[in-house]
């Protein structure tokens, strides 16, 4: 006979949060040997009232649907630029997903979160049109699950100056550079650990604010805003 024995219920205090178990991020969809017009098509029968992301490049078309593990990055990262932005005393105009044509190219993109800070002055209180006006001085992309699309070859061949890439883990952060010689693509991205556009270290102080997000979003944006203006009275 096995005989049993009670024991006692333990009172050990309630666990601290973590994170959830990784899961699916983005669903895409990816179709090859697409025409432009091909593309144009697709993309007016879609309409604006939608949160898939499409991404056009050469012939290769993309189309990405963010699940929540995407989004909530997506979001906190925009609140994190919008807290540095407001403390630094920098100007912004914020074109979220914006279509990113370029017939010129046969590239189109949607990011997940692109802005004007540097050249915000020239493109604030209009509707941008990149056939006269720079193209957007920071993109951010959370790619967690794989993409078919060169991201940093597409970003660099439209000129935007600094391009972050967010992994659900790592952010890179790429700067362009101009290529002297003519027969190659011009641009090309530098990985570098500091952002050109603010003067601060932020990239491990993005990943507390990630984590500190899981818990309490307020609280961490308070924390992170009072932290950029200690830096500035340093």
């Amino acid at each position: 006979m096995v005989s049993s024995v009670t024991q006692p219920i333990s009172k050990n205090p309630e666990p601290a949060p973590v994170r959830p178990i990784e899961q699916l991020a983005e669903q895409r969809v990816v179709f090859h040997d697409l025409s432009w017009e091909n593309y144009q098509q697709i993309l007016t029968a879609l309409g604006n009232k939608r949160s898939s992301r499409l991404t056009y490049d050469r012939g290769t078309l993309e189309i990405t649907m963010p699940l929540e593990q995407h989004e909530n990055a997506v979001r906190m990262i925009e609140v994190f630029i919008r807290i540095l932005v407001t403390e630094l005393g920098m100007k912004i105009k914020t074109m979220g997903s914006t279509t990113l044509n370029r017939p010129d190219l046969q590239r189109s993109a949607e990011a997940d979160d692109c802005y004007y800070i540097q050249n915000q002055p020239k493109v604030v209180g209009k509707i941008v049109d990149l056939n006269v006006d720079p193209p957007p001085d920071l993109i951010a992309e959370i790619d967690i699950t794989h993409t078919d699309i060169d991201k940093l070859n597409l970003y660099a061949s439209m000129g935007v100056p600094e391009f972050w890439r967010y992994n659900g883990r790592v952010l890179r952060i790429y700067q362009l550079q101009h290529n002297q010689d003519q027969s190659q693509d011009q641009n090309q991205y530098l990985e570098v650990e500091d952002s050109p556009t603010f003067p601060l270290a932020i990239k491990e102080r993005l990943y507390q604010f990630l984590q500190e997000c899981w818990t309490d979003e307020i609280a961490a944006s308070e924390s992170f805003r009072a932290w950029v203006k200690q830096q500035k009275q340093n």
